[in-house]
């Protein structure tokens, strides 16, 4: 039986014959430990699939389960790192994660509740910057502030939806960089969203693809067997990675122009010539 698991999920968003199927007859199963990459286009359902895992919306159909058990309301076993960071203006770096720790861990003396803050804002690097409020921090501050928050609350599963689209290169790959590093000191089973594949290449243990919607499921898994720790400079030359970036990318190809054939619907234009400008009426103008 696996970790984590959709077993046969359906899901849309309305009531009754208006209902949007966003997933229909998804199958998915987690390894604990391990690291999954969901990629798909944009409205495929990624987010309606986190939301799903993290117990913030129920299936219409079919089961999700976290070690054999029904996933139930949200909780501090599933750690969620939105795409939009979700902090607290009001509150600072050392107020956003307090708060998550306080939460989970109430039993803390004050010592060991501080203790406990400065070593997750330590690990994401934002030492110096513990009294800032999130308005005073750039996007990639910000979004190891969220991941720090998330951390500190021990969750057994690592959510992350699409936490580095938003992000400029460089920052995205130095958080790239520093989800892989944490997630391998501490190991937690990972899905992580995105529809970048060299992302997923570089991060995860394998890839899963998810079919455009409406009614999108998962496709056939891709391995990735690639050695860790990895190295974005090198792995451009290294022939496997190659072949599997070629492989994933074709097959979401083949997705995308099958759901177009699929969605392309003939139109019939009408029949209308433009003027010709021979045969146009001349106009006068009178300057009195």
């Amino acid at each position: 039986m696996a970790y984590l698991e959709f077993d046969h999920v359906s899901f849309g968003f309305g009531n009754g014959h208006d209902k949007y199927p966003v997933l229909a007859d998804a199958n998915l199963a987690v390894e604990e430990n391990e690291f999954v990459a969901i990629i798909g286009y944009s409205g495929s359902g990624k987010s309606t699939v986190m939301s799903l895992l993290a117990g913030l919306l129920h299936p219409d159909r079919g089961t999700v389960r976290l070690h054999g058990d029904q996933i139930g309301p949200p909780g501090p076993d599933r750690g969620i790192v939105f795409q939009n960071y979700s902090l607290l203006p009001w509150l600072t770096v050392h107020g956003n994660i307090e708060l998550a720790v306080r939460q989970v861990f109430p039993q803390y003396s004050t010592e060991q509740r501080e203790d406990w803050i400065q070593h997750y804002v330590d690990l994401v690097s934002l030492t110096g910057s513990e009294q800032k409020k999130p308005n005073e921090l750039s996007g990639g501050m910000r979004q190891r502030l969220s991941l720090a928050r998330t951390l500190s609350m021990q969750p057994e599963v690592l959510l992350l939806d699409e936490p580095l689209s938003a992000l400029d290169a460089i920052t995205r790959a130095t958080l790239q960089d520093e989800i892989t590093r944490l997630w391998s000191q501490d190991k937690r089973t990972v899905v992580m969203n995105t529809n970048d594949v060299d992302e997923a290449l570089l991060m995860a243990d394998r890839i899963v693809p998810l079919t455009p919607g409406p009614a999108a499921t998962f496709g056939p898994s891709f391995p990735v067997p690639l050695p860790r720790p990895r190295n974005r400079a090198t792995l451009n030359f290294d022939p496997e990675f190659k072949r599997l970036r070629n492989e994933v990318t074709q097959y979401m190809l083949s997705l995308h122009e099958s759901h177009e054939d699929e969605q392309s619907t003939g139109v019939s234009l009408p029949d209308v010539q433009p003027i010709s400008l021979d045969k146009a009426p001349s106009i006068q103008v009178h300057v009195a």
